[in-house]
């Protein structure tokens, strides 16, 4: 843009009052035209004095100098436009689900989901350990079964911790065939400081329980009241001493040696043999246990 002269006193406040005017409110164009020597640099903050306008003047950069009004416009767009909006915070990522849990299967003959998980747990970690035992899970059902009926029916959580413990009459030698053994454990399992009982959904003499508990469930704790605790002791105390599942003979005695029954060690081995057949013991392959 070419250069242009040095415009006249009235020129200078008619053209500065044009400039401000889209700048500021109306009331201080007013008050700016009143004012002596004003120009649109002292509205803006910036104070002019006569000598500094002839300078101005002379150099082109007055206030009446078509580029010093241009100048201007920049400053009035910073001022009069509206601030950016504020970009959205990021969302945060959801957080993942947890994982549905395990829905345990049902075993054969109607066992509890629950109990079925414990019997296989503890012939998996025999196969493990003591391979040479030939632990399996339907022998575990069948003791299982004869000694609580599975737990009441499977009345524990998933992780096998019975909702109400399983504790036997007092061993004090009332019934037939019953042994007497006083107290051993201080009442620690059985709740009883005179005489022992039998604790646990596999029902195990404190003394018996204290020599092979085994932790099923790997929560470090071995307890009676826990299925998968229970279920892998009655495994270990099976195969001690070297015995062999998968031979009948020292099937029947580690299952004897468990309850000195032979009527108890019948029953066991009926409903061992339905877990595997699928197939209901019959009346005559269950005699009475005294």
């Amino acid at each position: 843009m070419g250069r242009h002269n040095k415009a006249t006193t009235s020129k200078l406040r008619r053209n500065s009052v044009i400039a401000v005017t889209g700048l500021v409110p109306v009331g201080l164009v007013a008050a700016a035209a009143t004012t002596a020597g004003a120009a649109s640099k002292s509205i803006l903050g910036i104070h002019r004095t006569a000598e500094t306008a002839d300078a101005e003047a002379a150099a082109g950069t007055g206030a009446g100098n078509p580029k010093a009004i241009q100048s201007v416009a920049p400053v009035a767009d910073l001022m009069t436009a509206p601030e950016p909006a504020a970009a959205p915070a990021p969302k945060a990522a959801p957080e993942p689900e947890p994982a549905a849990p395990a829905v345990r299967q049902q075993g054969p003959l109607g066992i509890p989901a629950v109990n079925f998980a414990a019997y296989q747990n503890a012939e998996r970690i025999l196969a493990a350990e003591n391979p040479g035992c030939g632990m399996y899970w339907t022998l575990l059902a069948g003791i299982g079964r004869v000694e609580s009926g599975h737990a009441n029916g499977g009345r524990a959580a998933d992780d096998g911790n019975l909702f109400e413990p399983v504790i036997g009459l007092p061993l004090d030698g009332s019934l037939r065939g019953q042994a007497t053994i006083r107290d051993t454990d201080g009442g620690a399992l059985d709740g009883d400081t005179v005489y022992d009982r039998a604790v646990g959904p596999m029902q195990f003499i404190p003394t018996t329980w204290n020599q092979y508990a085994g932790d099923g469930n790997g929560d470090g704790v071995a307890d009676p009241q826990n299925l998968f605790d229970s279920t892998l002791t009655t495994a270990k105390y099976l195969c001690d001493g070297g015995l062999d599942m998968r031979n009948v003979a020292q099937a029947t005695k580690a299952i004897h040696r468990y309850n000195n029954s032979m009527a108890y060690v019948a029953n066991v081995l009926a409903w061992s043999a339905a877990y595997s057949t699928g197939i209901e013991p019959s009346p005559v392959d269950l005699p009475r246990i005294h």
